[in-house]
This record gives C-alpha cells, structure tokens and sequence, in this order.
C-alpha cells in the first residue's frame, strides 16, 4: 500500500456500496471508523443521486477501541433493520475496520434478525473496488437465487450493472431494446434497479447478458454451474460489437436475428468527408478492461484510428489485456499507478486519449485532447440526458464523444495561430482540451545541466515555433525532431533544428 494523490479504484467495500447503491431493499451495515464515511459524497455528489446510499456505518472512534466495539456493531445491526425494514443486510468492515478483527458476519448472524444477513470477506488490502462490487453481488445472488422454472416467453437477466457505473442506466435501456427486438424478454436486471426478491427469480431466465464482466462475472459464472445458464461473452459497445452481441443472444434464445439499425449513424459520420482528416490519428486507450477492450475495437475498425497503446488498471484482467494489446502490435500499460500511464503517454505522444478522468487530467498537462470512456469519472460524466455506450445510440455517442476533442483541438489551433493579432491576444494557454500557459524560457544554468546529462531540451523560440504545428502531427514533429537531433548529437533543439528536420523527413 502507498499513498497517492489519485487512485482508479477504492478500497473493496466502495464496491460493496455500488451494489447496495443500486439495488433496492437492501442495507449494508459497515464497520468503520469515523472518518470512514466519505463514500456517501461518490454518490450523492458525483453520480448526483437524489437520495443518499443505503448504508449504515458504526463509526466508532479511538476512544470506543478500549471497550466493546462489537457490540457497538450488533447495536447498529439492530437499529438499521428497526429503522430501514431491509428485505436482506449485507455486512462488513472497511479497510481500517478490518485490523481490528471483530467477525461482523458472525456477530450479525448471533442477532438473529429475521431477515438474511449476508456476511462479505473483503480483503482490503489485497484488492479494490470492482472486485469489491463482484464478489457482494456474487454473495448475494449465491444466498438468494434458489431454483425456479424457466419462464414460458425466452428471456435473460441483465447482470453487473450497478451504482456509479459509467453509463450503466443509460445502457440497460439500450441493450433492453436490443433484446427486446430479437424477441427475447427481460426477466431481470441485477444488481441495479432489483430487491433480493427479484434475485430468487434470477434462475427463471433462459441465459444471462454478463454487460460489465468487472461487477457481475463472478454470479454469471455461478448461475451457469449452478441453474445451467449460459451468460454471453460479448459486450455490445460499438457498432461490431453490437451486431456480434445481437447473433450471440439470438443463439442462445434460438431465435433468428433482428436488428433495428435505423438509428444508427457513426458508421456515415466516421466514413463522411467531414471527418476523414481524422484517419490514422494515434490513440491511447487507457480504463477498466471492458470499456478498453470495446474502445480498441471501435478506434481501429470503426473509426480508422491507429491504437498506439492501451492498458488497463483492474489486474484481474491483465492476462486479457496484454493479450489484445499483442494483437494490436503494442505493449500493455497494466498499472493503476496513474504516474506509470503518464509516462506512457507523454512517451508515445498521442493525437487523442481515450481514458478515465485521470487520463483528463494527464493530457491537459500534456495538451493531448482526452474523451472519458470508463470510470472513474467525475460528475460531468453523470449527463442528465440519455447517453448510453452500449449498443446503436451507444455508437453514436461515442462517435460525438471522441472527435468532439479532436475537433476542438482544431479550433484552439487556429485561435493559437492568430494569438498575436490585438484581436486574439491572450496571455492564457489554450482552453478547451487543456494545453496548459506556455513554458517558460529554459535558463542558462536549465540548459547547462540538460546538457550534461545528454538531453535533449527544446529553447524557448523552437517550443513556440512547434505550436504553430497543427495539433493532430505536433507529437510526431516532436518525436521526429528529438531523433534528428539525437542522431546528429546535438542537445539544444532551436527554430533552425526544427526546420532541418522537417526538410529531412520531407524527402
């Protein structure tokens, strides 16, 4: 464990209330110190909900570790069932809570509340939050989906999405029209939106729909061993991906397959005039293995881009990972040090970054555009209207989502262009995708000291010559002028090193 000024994921029990969050008539008692309880503020605040989570915390302090802590946790069993009337409590301890080793599924079972109470092991300080969200759902589906007919009509639950999911809401509609449309009815959604007495009907569907492997693989993979249910592998995020996952579900029902594509318009826009400037643009994908692994799909066959790189930060999908990164000719970034993936990015220079909010906050350093495309995020990413990523209207959003910076980029390169006229001029670096006030001058004694270690540095005429650079190829006349001057020995990158180079690539 070490400290960080980011993390992309939180500790385990965050998890836990992402499904407690979600689902209806559930509690979640947790044991936890004072000081703990900041995880209402994801909620409320960021996802903007109009109701706090349904949690209990102990709080206990430092001076409550000298007596009875224990029964501080029965205490709070107690009254959040007399409070709340939950049709099941889930119970646990937050990382802290867990060094001191009070047993709060033994202790809530000893209650006997006559509801059930369903004890969570999560270890704190060996994973994080999805796998926090996996194994509470697994936990509550494994005590509470029983054996049930299946339904006369085919049907097929929706499993794993849940409180503060990135788009989750907006994609469980879109996929429900999906299936709909094949013919096939959905028997429930789960963790969102359901109460433990839809999870005993889970067994009455047909087959599963596993939409978020990181939230919900662990109970697909149950259902299938235990009320032989088949969950499908793929996640319908982008236009190929949507008509494989149509085919799958259609297979499983034994049903034809139908799609609806009317509403369906990246595939014009990617290929129009308008946007085939952007063929070929270098893009870095970075976020949960899902949303990656869709993202990677969609920039290359979709949108013409070229994958320069992507990693994921979940290391329960590193093997996954590093496989389709192989596929696509590159070497995997699997950290969930946000430092390692700056680095990464600042190395490759990208003309676009498909990331987390994280990824936001490194290409406005940078000044490389970024779209969001996974959590965590922050409340911008919560939009009020419908905006899902998930199948036809998913494609168009993503499409929006992604040139949009690009195209913004375009504008700021132009206003930059035109800074000096009295009209334009500002002292602030660019605004909309980021780039930050421009560089001061390097120093004398910067430029002795650079030069002494062998790098490479750029003068202060040479770095504002660079932004007149359109901003989709100044990373690649970045990188091609650095190895101009590497190969020539030379350590200060001036106006006239600049121009060489470009003469010398130009031929």
């Amino acid at each position: 464990m070490k400290l960080s000024l980011w993390t992309y994921e939180g500790p385990p029990h965050v998890g836990a209330m992402r499904v407690a969050t979600g689902m209806k008539g559930v509690h979640y008692v947790l044991h936890a110190p004072q000081g703990d309880t900041y995880a209402d503020l994801l909620f409320t605040m960021i996802e903007r909900r109009d109701h706090r989570p349904p949690v209990t915390y102990t709080t206990f302090q430092a001076r409550d570790l000298g007596s009875d802590t224990a029964e501080l946790f029965a205490r709070a069993c107690r009254d959040a069932y007399e409070r709340y009337r939950p049709e099941a409590l889930i119970v646990g301890a937050s990382c802290t809570a867990e060094l001191i080793q009070d047993d709060p599924g033994g202790l809530a079972e000893a209650i006997g509340l006559p509801i059930p109470v369903i004890p969570l092991e999560l270890p704190s300080y060996q994973r994080k939050e999805n796998f926090g969200a996996d194994e509470t759902f697994f936990q509550l589906v494994r005590h509470l989906a029983g054996p049930a007919e299946r339904t006369d009509r085919v049907s097929a639950n929706i499993l794993g999405p849940t409180g503060l999911g990135f788009r989750h809401r907006d994609d469980i509609v879109e996929v429900t029209a999906l299936l709909n449309e094949i013919g096939i009815d959905v028997n429930v959604v789960a963790p969102m939106g359901a109460a433990p007495s839809d999870l005993t009907r889970l067994a009455a569907a047909h087959f599963n729909v596993l939409l978020y492997p990181e939230t919900g693989e662990a109970a697909a993979r149950w259902l299938e061993r235990t009320h032989g249910q088949p969950f499908t592998k793929t996640v319908p995020i982008g236009v190929g991906a949507t008509r494989d996952f149509i085919e799958e579900a259609a297979s499983l029902a034994g049903l034809p397959a139908r799609a609806d594509e009317t509403r369906l318009r990246q595939p014009w826009y990617s290929a129009s005039v308008d946007s085939t400037y952007l063929t070929g643009k270098r893009v870095f994908v970075f976020g949960d293995a899902t949303h990656v692994a869709a993202a990677a799909r969609i920039a290359r066959d979709e949108m013409g881009f070229e994958v320069a790189g992507l990693g994921c930060y979940n290391r329960e999908f590193a093997r996954s990972i590093r496989a389709l990164a192989k596929d696509y000719g590159v070497e995997a970034v699997i950290s969930d040090d946000y430092l390692d993936v700056e680095e990464a990015i600042a190395a490759l220079q990208p003309e676009l970054i498909l990331g987390t909010q994280m990824e936001r906050h490194i290409g406005k350093r940078l000044g490389i555009p970024c779209a969001v495309i996974s959590s965590p995020v922050h409340v911008q990413d919560f939009p009020a209207r419908y905006s899902p990523q998930a199948g036809w209207e998913g494609a168009n959003v993503i499409f929006d989502t992604w040139v949009h910076p690009l195209v913004m980029g375009l504008e700021e390169h132009l206003l930059t262009m035109f800074r000096e006229d009295f009209e334009f001029h500002d002292q602030a670096g660019p605004s909309h995708h980021g780039g930050s006030a421009p560089r001061p001058a390097a120093s004398p004694r910067d430029i002795s000291e650079q030069a002494k270690t062998g790098e490479v540095i750029w003068l202060a005429d040479a770095e504002t010559e660079l932004k007149k650079v359109p901003f989709f190829v100044r990373g690649k006349a970045r990188r091609n002028t650095e190895a101009f001057a590497a190969e020539r020995g030379v350590n200060e990158i001036s106006i006239d090193t600049l121009y060489e180079a470009k003469a010398h690539y130009a031929r």
